[in-house]
């Protein structure tokens, strides 16, 4: 069951783009997929349009997502890398949607299978479904290595600088990037960053709780010993091939040569 607000957007979408020549379906993803909604998820739709208007809804998609409702504020997926996507905030009442424009071929291109809400052909929809899988980005071992120890010395650096919030920023950055898809790693579930880690229990032993800081040098530094005591803890599970050992030796010793 939908909350009624989100039920009322999607049988609206449904109906303007049952009469939009341009648009051959409205298919949804996220939570539609995954299920878990409620009324503060968002609402993932992908829509599919013809060829032939493909490059004339991509160089306005604005437009597009103004005719579906009253459109409070948008902007494109360029900082995900996916430009094909306009993430909007429609109300009252405020609901987040994000409308992503492909045309048929695309679909072969994917992180889900989607659901069909509409199509006017659900055969090519299910066909071109059924000729590809899913990939989900996930990210591999030695890509968290990589990155683990320059984004904590960044935190660490930071800290002895006295720039407090840009350390927390940086241990907030590095649990999202991180620590909560290597949680999902472990779980074996696709690396989701840290969203829905708390219901899903993904985190028994409160490893991403430990790295939580307040506005205090004491409680920072913890927090970066306690991210790396975290990341070493998590790798074990599927080690990475360059693992960087003197990497993790020396910063643990910067860190305790800060007051």
């Amino acid at each position: 069951m939908l909350p009624p607000s989100h039920h009322s957007f999607i049988n609206h979408l449904i109906s303007i783009i049952r009469h939009d020549i341009r648009a051959d379906a409205l298919l949804g993803g996220g939570s539609l997929v995954h299920g878990g909604f409620d009324e503060y998820s968002d609402l993932d739709f992908i829509i599919v349009i013809k060829d032939e208007y493909y490059d004339e809804i991509q160089s306005d998609k604005q437009k597009f997502a103004k005719n579906i409702g009253t459109l409070l504020n948008a902007f494109t997926g360029h900082h995900v890398g996916e430009p094909r996507l306009l993430i909007c905030l429609y109300g009252p009442p405020l609901l987040h949607v994000d409308l992503k424009f492909i045309t048929l071929d695309m679909l072969e291109h994917r992180v889900e299978n989607p659901v069909i809400l509409f199509a006017r052909e659900e055969n090519a929809i299910n066909a071109k479904i059924a000729s590809s899988q899913p990939h989900w980005p996930e990210k591999s071992p030695d890509w968290f290595e990589e990155r683990a120890w320059i984004w904590l010395h960044y935190a660490t650096v930071k800290l002895a600088r006295g720039e407090l919030y840009e350390a927390i920023g940086m241990i907030s950055f590095f649990r999202e990037q991180i620590l909560g898809p290597m949680l999902y790693r472990c779980a074996g579930m696709p690396q989701r960053e840290v969203r829905r880690i708390e219901q899903l229990g993904l985190d028994p032993e409160k490893l991403l709780a430990s790295t939580l800081a307040s506005h205090n040098r004491g409680s920072v530094k913890s927090s970066i010993k306690n991210a790396i005591t975290a990341y070493v803890t998590l790798r074990t599970d599927l080690p990475p091939s360059p693992n960087a050992v003197l990497s993790e030796t020396l910063l643990c010793e910067m860190l305790d040569a800060l007051e």
